[in-house]
């Protein structure tokens, strides 16, 4: 990992929930061994408040529809050339069959491709994404399933390089010009990718996937762990849009 992004990835984790709940709940303790109960109490109140709250169905619903909300599902007939399936997680554990490799995120991404592939006639997709911890990049498990599902080789450009959204923008360039073409990404991920996309000059059609919003609004829940992720997924994304910005 390219230094840059492991320092951006180790100061993110501190700001979003898990990271700042985990930070405050430390300042916490660190106050109770000096003997300082009220500063303790403040920051261990603060660390269960927060924690509560992330973990509360209808706040999380509430931070990923802030991101959510503003693309539908691709329902176009646009005549493009490209599709463009932006990378994320994946293991190369020999002992679990393809469908496993990728996390939900890139399964859901390159599911929506595929799709999409077998609407449009003669389409490209590009795959791209870089290994991370592993020795495979993203972009190669991400082609694997497609080709498994029907895609054909010469069909697909693969690009293990690019580390982040901007070097994935930045690839695209070199392969669809001027062009029209779909970009297919995570729902809350998608702002951020047209944002750095259109930064580049380029013409992305968003075909958002993998979405986290839910059709339940009650108020009368209790907090789960699976609110938190998703807490987690849009405070990541928020930080990521500001950093944007800042770069811009």
């Amino acid at each position: 990992m390219h230094i840059g992004l492991f320092i951006k990835h180790f100061f993110s984790f501190f700001v979003e929930p898990l990271g700042l709940v985990m930070t405050l709940f430390v300042i916490g303790i660190f106050f109770l061994f000096r003997e300082k109960i009220k500063m303790a109490k403040i920051f261990v109140s603060l660390t269960l408040f927060l924690l509560t709250l992330f973990s509360y169905p209808p706040f999380a619903n509430l931070l990923i529809e802030g991101l959510e909300n503003h693309y539908q599902k691709y329902s176009g007939n646009e005549k493009v050339h490209y599709i463009h399936v932006l990378g994320s997680g994946h293991n190369t554990d020999p002992k679990q069959p393809l469908s496993s490799h990728l996390n939900a995120a890139a399964t859901k991404r390159v599911l929506e491709g595929v799709l999409l592939y077998k609407k449009i006639p003669h389409v490209k997709i590009i795959f791209t994404g870089y290994e991370g911890k592993t020795k495979i990049p993203t972009a190669q498990m991400n082609a694997n399933l497609a080709l498994a599902l029907g895609v054909k080789k010469e069909d697909m450009i693969i690009n293990g390089a690019p580390e982040d959204t901007r070097d994935e923008a930045h690839f695209a360039k070199s392969i669809v010009h001027e062009e029209p073409f779909i970009l297919v990404t995570s729902a809350t991920h998608m702002q951020r990718a047209l944002t750095l996309f259109h930064k580049q000059g380029l013409h992305p059609i968003p075909a958002p996937t993998h979405f986290y919003r839910s059709d339940n609004n009650s108020l009368f829940q209790s907090p789960v762990p699976s609110a938190l992720l998703k807490s987690k997924v849009a405070m990541h994304e928020y930080i990521g849009l500001l950093w944007t910005k800042i770069r811009n």
